[in-house]
């Protein structure tokens, strides 16, 4: 239609698909400390960090020492999969692990979990797998500690909005998957209503 090649277009009346409600699994902290400690040394920062900040294994493996600032507790990711920048916020213990991997001589281009042999995606996803399956740990993905993490701030009260941006999700859709885990949450937004509308009136018997 723009070229002007078509007078019209034949799918104007076509409704777009419904995102799907996507797959929501997520660990317990005790599974997920001993699938921690179970990981060999190569995998284990990795796995760690994938849990403590929802980050994604590619954003992982392309973090460079330039894009860390462990004195603001913060990473700067250039680009990511939705093709903007985004910042990640690093509590206590994704601080630790990312400080853990300085070494002396790193160089500002240096990645930050250097690509060796081991350390590939396909090889971290297939290592995960290993370790799950020894702690019989059933039906998890390493994608899967994305959703651990982003499960766990909606139980402790973060609004959808704030998992969304951690996530780096520019729809709320793709977040909503998560609203169902924090019942409390929402229950006491819902009692902030009695402020508003006061003590009800006692109907006459």
């Amino acid at each position: 239609m723009e070229w002007e090649l078509i007078p019209s277009n034949p799918a104007i009346k076509l409704k777009t698909p419904r995102v799907p409600a996507g797959r929501v699994r997520y660990l317990q902290p005790t599974e997920l400390r001993a699938v921690v400690e179970a990981c060999p040394e190569w995998l284990r920062g990795i796995v760690a960090l994938a849990a403590f900040t929802a980050m994604r294994r590619s954003e992982i493996l392309s973090l460079r020492w330039l894009n860390v600032d462990l004195a603001g507790n913060r990473l700067m990711l250039s680009q990511t999969k939705n093709g903007e920048g985004r910042i990640v916020y690093l509590n206590r213990l994704a601080a630790e692990v990312v400080a853990a991997q300085q070494q002396k001589g790193v160089k500002p281009t240096d990645r930050v979990f250097p690509l060796a042999d081991d350390c590939t995606p396909d090889n971290i996803s297939k290592g995960f797998a290993v370790v799950c399956r020894r702690l019989e740990i059933h039906d998890f993905h390493f994608h899967d500690l994305r959703h651990t993490a982003a499960s766990w701030l909606r139980m402790q009260g973060a609004d959808i909005h704030t998992v969304a941006q951690v996530l780096g999700h520019k729809d709320l859709r793709m977040a909503a998957r998560y609203q169902h885990l924090s019942p409390e949450y929402l229950g006491a937004a819902v009692g902030r209503l009695d402020a508003v509308f006061g003590e009800p009136k006692r109907l006459p018997e």
